[in-house]
């Protein structure tokens, strides 16, 4: 009989203990106003909502302002095409990062968040935030260098370490830039040291004909000229030359015949295969054994 006794003893306790939490739970809750904070929810919700319609509205309007803005600057001749498109694209930057910044502090406000408790605390953690940032703040620094001493534009070619080809953006922390193959390379603006701009000046296109010692070096150079006198006036991007150097010894010891021809930035690719193709053309034809010709493309010094 005692085991039982115990057994039902210990239920009743049991039974005791969880009708008393549920009654403080069931308690808890009934002292919850529940109206209050589904209506908090409900307001912060509108809240979040209305702000994000706020500034989708800014950024839209802010942007066709800046567009049209540049629109009326592109009509005066005041700046070059390639300085109003990094002004363009770097006003566009700055513009987004700023309305960025302002969203997510009302967002912030909106919920409950206290932004001066938390810039307060940012004053406490400055210091592993500021070693955490040194890299950003080394872009943004570069970068306001590269667009004080104009060193590219956007639409420029440059050459920036390994990487050649077109300037597509320059921003804040990154400089975006469109190899020739297309590939689109982010490049951050602390790691741009040595800056090789193509674009600010005439391109020199070096046409190397390589011959046979034997050759009759007069006859070729005669047809050289005359191929350089019908064609040179074809092309209104020629700015200087063609000029016949003369006969040139390489590195290796071939002997060839040098033209060089100055063009506007961008042409000379087309320039020198059309000269290259008239050269050996006309040579073929008139019996030369031609070797290999190399172009070698330089700006000009």
């Amino acid at each position: 009989m005692q085991p039982s006794y115990l057994i039902i003893t210990a239920s009743q306790d049991i039974a005791t203990q969880v009708t008393r939490q549920t009654n403080l739970v069931t308690t808890y809750l009934a002292k919850i106003n529940w109206e209050d904070i589904f209506g908090k929810i409900l307001t912060t919700f509108l809240s979040l909502v209305l702000l994000s319609l706020f500034f989708f509205l800014i950024n839209w309007l802010g942007k066709i302002i800046i567009r049209r803005g540049f629109k009326k600057t592109r009509r005066s001749d005041h700046l070059s095409s390639n300085r109003l498109n990094t002004i363009f694209t770097l006003s566009l930057n700055i513009f987004h990062y700023c309305v960025l910044f302002f969203y997510f502090y009302a967002i912030l406000s909106a919920i409950g968040i206290p932004v001066g408790t938390l810039l307060a605390g940012v004053g406490i953690a400055s210091v592993a935030l500021g070693l955490g940032a040194q890299g950003f703040v080394t872009d943004v620094v570069t970068g306001f260098f590269i667009l004080l001493e104009q060193q590219f534009d956007v639409g420029d070619e440059v050459k920036i370490g390994k990487i050649s080809g077109t300037i597509r953006a320059i921003g804040l922390r990154t400089t975006q830039i469109t190899d020739y193959d297309g590939t689109l390379h982010y490049v951050p603006n602390r790691n741009i040291t040595i800056v090789s701009n193509l674009s600010r000046n005439d391109m020199r296109a070096l046409v190397d004909i390589y011959f046979d010692p034997s050759s009759d070096i007069q006859k070729m150079s005669a047809i050289i000229r005359e191929v350089n006198h019908d064609l040179a006036p074809k092309f209104t991007e020629i700015t200087q030359g063609p000029t016949l150097l003369g006969t040139i010894e390489s590195p290796n010891g071939s002997l060839c015949l040098r033209v060089v021809i100055y063009t506007k930035n961008g042409a000379q690719f087309n320039i020198q295969r059309t000269f290259l193709a008239a050269y050996l053309k006309e040579l073929n034809q008139a019996g030369f054994k031609l070797k290999n010709s190399p172009l070698n493309l330089t700006t000009t010094p």
